[in-house]
Parts: structure tokens; sequence; C-alpha cells
């Protein structure tokens, strides 16, 4: 049982086999998958007959279940969601893990005594964020994987009457979790939709260097005492995807390294790893020694473990500490009750009779009784009352024994269902559509590139960092202020201050890709626009940012034309009509873990792909990288009637080709010369 001094150990369980193996190496939680809406739709996951059975399994042994749903899904879908959500609450499990705000919405509202958690699918990476999270109804997040030791540290003491979760073993992603479209946008495979194919794993190319989207496996498990300290309430290891093996070695490390004892690191990294560990995140070591591919070698290493991996796993682990009281006197029942502090069990077995030679010992009682092996089970008291000369066969102790055990686990494991009713008001799309598409908002990379004549936009969205008076002299209200994709804590502090500045000069709007931005924005009142990273695939998300303060809302890019057009909601929708999408929003830059580093970089170092196809990457003040698109996204020939507004995305494009672009689509004839792409908005993607 876990020492409550401690953070739990959360395990991965992408089906049975590893969730034994989890629990027998010592979980505290597991986290896994129903057959719907989970981020590792390749995994077995479970279904109607197996996650009540697992469910009842960790329970049984003192482990909270965590179900992920940790998916977008559009508007179709809110009924299969609504089916899944009854489910998770019949199998009675602990805790839900969410990235989409309508999944939030409906099972804080029909199923409310599951606890409701951050998927690190939201990239909560500063202050902000977390505080959102809290104010959306998270009750704990799952701090993103880009962050420092002092940088979660920073965040979680700044955030009260909220957990924080922490992966601290397994894969790296390249980009923020959320903030990825590679996998979309090149095998229309979606992460955020739980099908990632993960291609930054191929042999892209940065600066000479290969597999430069790759990144080694993090494990922080040496660093665990420090986390403790940091306020982690949660070490989360990464592997729905693994096998039992690898379960099994790395709960079994970590197990070992919170109690403040030596782990084998050579076989963790032989039951799994990229060429060997990083901590860089965690240590603020940012460069190249955190890159690392999957090789032959390291396959041979796991199949040479495989076996002495399994046998950690073979027997219960005895866990559950019991009490006992045992009595027995000459011509009265034996009896047994046992408790584990919640739960009474109370056996009785036949009269022993008068011991002829000596009695039956105390000692014997007590063997006998703690022989508890193949159960979950161990003694931590046992009160012998032996009155009288007693004679008691072993058999009989053992007898009573099992039978309370037995008793324990049908109790300990028996249906815990939650609560759940169908929501309140209807989960149907409601609110406005949008009519004839007026509006054109044009984003800028920097002030240079806005054309001369910029009266047709609605909307000039530059970042905050380059504003000037000039700029809110010209536009005035049309003007609205960029905020960084990512906002590290580091950071964090300086945003305040500009923002305040901003505000007091005259800006009234902000375009925010993350939800720190929201509660940054409310903070000064300032009018809030949404964009893509925002990650809204369906109407009630849609209304759900709306509760906070979003105005304007930039529906996620990994939907149809015609899934984009059918979201309805009290907020204006827009749709990015133009532009490099960003890809991958990355800390961990692969140009400066190049040869050289930062130096001789113009910030926009190339990225090439096995195919020879180029990737331009925007450096964001050393802070973290955009990966873009190799063609631009145009709309500006077809029918975007049903949108609000239409967004123009310019990132490498100069002066010219920006005023090119602005005046196709005012004309709305012609398509862009040159090599284009129409995006997702024809294509169906898993």
């Amino acid at each position: 049982m876990s020492d409550n001094r401690y953070p739990e150990i959360l395990a991965p369980a992408g089906a049975e086999p590893q969730l034994m193996a989890a629990v027998r190496c010592g979980a505290d939680a597991v986290y896994l998958g129903a057959r719907g809406f989970n981020a590792r739709q390749g995994a077995a996951n479970f279904d109607e007959q197996t996650l009540p059975k697992a469910v009842a399994y960790c329970h049984e042994r003192a482990v909270k279940v965590y179900v992920t749903l940790n998916t977008l899904l559009n508007d179709r879908e809110i009924p299969q969601l609504l089916e899944q959500l009854e489910l998770i609450a019949r199998s009675g499990a602990d805790a839900l893990i969410i990235q989409d705000l309508a999944v939030l919405r409906l099972a804080t509202e029909c199923c409310p005594e599951i606890a409701r958690h951050a998927s690190t699918q939201l990239a909560i990476h500063n202050t902000d964020g977390a505080l959102a999270a809290r104010d959306l109804g998270f009750s704990r997040a799952v701090l993103a994987r880009e962050l420092s030791l002092r940088e979660m540290e920073r965040v979680i003491s700044s955030v009260n009457g909220m957990e924080f979760e922490v992966f601290v073993h397994g894969a790296h992603c390249m980009s923020l979790s959320g903030a990825c479209y590679m996998s979309s946008v090149i095998g229309e495979r979606s992460g955020n939709r739980g099908f990632c194919a993960q291609p930054c794993r191929t042999n892209f190319v940065c600066r000479g260097r290969e597999y430069a989207l790759s990144l080694k496996d993090m494990s922080y498990l040496q660093h665990l005492r420090e986390l403790t300290g940091a306020g982690v309430s949660s070490f989360k290891i990464e592997g729905r995807m693994k096998r039992p093996e690898y379960v099994a070695a790395a709960v079994t490390a970590c197990r070992l390294s919170l109690d403040g004892k030596p782990y084998d690191i050579v076989t963790l990294e032989s039951a799994f790893s990229r060429s060997g560990f990083t901590d860089g995140y965690l240590t603020g070591r940012r460069d190249g020694s955190m890159f690392g591919r999957r090789t032959e070698a390291d396959e041979q290493r796991s199949r040479q473990v495989a076996d002495k991996l399994a046998s950690l796993y073979r027997s219960e682990r005895r866990s559950v500490e019991l009490s006992g009281v045992f009595r027995a006197s000459p011509g009265r029942e034996l009896s047994l009750q046992v408790s584990d502090g919640e739960n009474i069990v109370l056996v009785s077995g036949a009269p022993p009779e008068a011991a002829v030679n000596s009695p039956t010992g105390r000692e014997l009682v007590v063997r006998q009784l703690e022989k508890t092996g193949g159960t979950p089970y161990f003694f931590g008291r046992i009160d012998l009352q032996l009155d009288g000369d007693a004679a008691i066969p072993a058999s009989a102790i053992n007898s009573l024994r099992r039978q309370a055990l037995e008793r324990m686990s049908e109790l300990r494991g028996r249906p815990q269902p939650k609560a759940f009713s169908q929501p309140l008001a209807s989960a149907e799309p409601s609110g406005r559509g949008a009519g004839v598409c007026t509006g054109l908002f044009g984003r800028f990379e920097r002030p240079e590139q806005l054309p001369e004549d910029c009266r047709e936009l609605q909307r000039i969205i530059l970042p905050v960092h380059l504003i000037t008076q000039k700029e809110l002299e010209a536009f005035g209200e049309r003007l609205v202020g960029e905020l960084p994709a990512a906002l590290f804590p580091d950071n964090e502090q300086q945003l305040q201050p500009l923002l305040e500045k901003l505000r007091s000069a005259g800006l009234a709007w902000v375009y925010t890709e993350n939800i720190y931005g929201i509660t940054a924005a409310r903070r000064l009142d300032l009018r809030v626009i949404g964009g893509q990273n925002m990650n809204i695939m369906n109407s009630l998300a849609l209304k759900e940012v709306a509760d906070p303060g979003v105005e304007g809302q930039v529906a996620t890019p990994e939907l149809t034309l015609r899934g984009a057009l059918s979201l309805a909601g009290p907020v204006d929708k827009g749709i990015i009509a133009y532009g490099r999408l960003p890809l991958m929003t990355i800390r961990a830059c692969p140009a400066a873990a190049s040869p050289g580093g930062c130096r001789n970089c113009d910030g926009a170092p190339g990225l090439t792909d096995r195919r020879n196809i180029s990737f331009p990457v925007l450096c964001r003040q050393r802070r973290y990288v955009s990966v873009l698109n190799s063609l631009p996204l145009y709309m500006g020939d077809k029918d975007l009637s049903g949108f609000d507004f239409r967004l123009l995305y310019f990132t490498t494009e100069s002066r010219e080709e920006c005023d090119a672009v602005i005046r196709g689509f005012l004309s709305g004839a012609q398509p862009r010369p040159g090599e284009f792409t129409r995006g997702l908005y024809y294509r169906t993607i898993k």
C-alpha cells in the first residue's frame, strides 16, 4: 500500500497483461483506455466486459483506476461519448483524463463523482494554464513534459486547490502535446484523435543532423525526491503501447527509487530505450544529448531481458494490510475476524477439542494465518484469544484464513458504480450559426509584412512583443496581440507587465493558442480570440470556451470544411483560409541541437524529410520553435459562407506576397499561383 507521504506511482495499462504487471510490481494507480476516445487507439484497451473486471481487480488491491478520454471528438460522436461515460461510471473508475472541453462539461454534469484530470494534451505548461484548468473544473493537471524542475515548482507553488501529475519515465513527444499536426497532415492520422503515426521518428534532417525530430525517452527516476519536494502528487510512467515487461521494469524501478533504494538502470534501459535516456527538460539541459532513436541493438537488448522482466510480475504483490482477531476455545466455534480498516469479515469453524497432551501454541496459529501467499494481503496485526487447552488442527486455521480472504476479496472487488445521469440540456449543437463570411483577419509574423493598405482587414494580429505605439495608433480596435503559443514559467512573469502596458495604450484584443491566454486576458479585461491550437472540434467545446470569455474562435484545422461549418455556438466562428500551418511547437530546438547550436543560425533553419520535402522552422525568441507545413494552405477561391471570419496566417511571406494574398481573397475568384494545399478540409482523418 502506498505511503501517504509519497506521491503515487501511476502506471500505463494498455491491456490486461500490462495491468497485472503494473499492479503486481507496485503501482498505486493505473491509467487505461476504454474502446473509444483515448489517445492510444492502437492499444488493446478495455470494453464493457473487461473494464469493470479491471476496476474490480485494481480496487481489491488498493490501486486506483484512471480512464483516458483524452481525444477530440466531433458533434456526431457526442451520443457515443455519453454511452462511454455511463460505462465508465458503472465500472466504478476513480478518475477521467480529459482533453476536449466538451468531455469535461459532460463528465461534470453526468458523473460528477468521478474526478477529472487535465490531460497532457491540454499542454498545461505555465501558472495561468494551470489556473485556467482549475477554473474549468479539473482537480488535477498533467504538466507538460517540457518543464524544468524549477518551472514545475513555480507552477505548483502558485496554484492552490489542485493536484499535479508529472511524467517521470517513457517516451517524449517532439512537440508540445496537443499542438502537433504533423501526423494528420502527412498521414491523415491525428494524434489528437489517438492515431498518431509518429512521423517524427522517421529521418528528418536539420542542418546536417539526421533524425532531428526524434528525442530519447525520458527517465527522471533519479530525481523523484526532488520532484516530491516540488509538490508533485503523481509520478506517471508513459507507455500504454508497450509490453508488460516494460511496465514491470519501469514500475519496479520507480518503486525502488521512491523508497530510496538502488534500481537497475541497465535493465531499465534494456527494457526499452532509444539509445539511452535523457533528463534534459527537467534539468534545463536542452541540447543534442536529448536526441536519439531506436536501433537494432536496442531491440536486441529488449529481447534478451524479456524473461527476466516477466518474472517480476508472476506472483501477487502483498500490498493490502489486514488486522485479524482469532478466537479459539474448546467446545466453542473457531472464529476469525479480518478487517482492512473499512471492510470486516467474520468466519467460523468447528469447535476445537481439548488438548490431550500439549495445546496448540500461539506461534503455530500466527504462522498459519500469515500464509497469505498468492493473495494481495498480509497481516499487520493479529490478536489471538486462545482460551483453555485447545487442540486446533493446522488445516482448520488454514480453512478459516482462506474463507476470510476470499470474502474480503469479494467485498473489496465488489462493483461500486458511480452515479450517472443524462445531461439536463441537449448535447446536440446549439447556438447561432454564421451567415455570409465578411470578416477577413490577417495574422502577421512581423510588422514589416504589413501591406501599405490594410483597410480591408477587420482584425490585424501581431505578436505582442512586436507591437509598438505606431501599430496601436494605426489600427486602434482592429489590432490584436498574439500571445506566445508556448509561454514557459521562466518567461511568464514578463508577459503581465507587457500586456498591462499595451492595455493602457489602447490594446483591446489578444489571440491565444492555449487556455493560459484566457486567464491572462481576463485578468486585464482583454477580449479574446482563440487560435487553432485550442483544438475546438465540436459545438459544445465552442460553447465552453465562450463561457470564460472567448469571443471569436478558429476551428481546429483537423476538421473537414463540412465539419467546421457545422460548428454552432455563441461566439464568432473562424477558419484558417491561408497560410503555412504550424505543425509542431517545440522547445528542444532541432537546430540548436545541431553542430554550432544557435551560432550562425538565422532563426529559420531548414528541416527536410526522407522525401526531400522542406518544412520551414521559425525560432520564437529562442524560447521555442514552430515547424511549418511545407506548402501554404489556400482557400481564396472557395465559398466560405457560414463562417464569421477567415484567417490569413502569414509567416515566411514578404510584404508583397502578403498584399497579393489579401487582394486575391478580396477578389475571391482566382486560385493562388504556385503550389498550395487544401489542408485537411477535404480529407477525412483518423
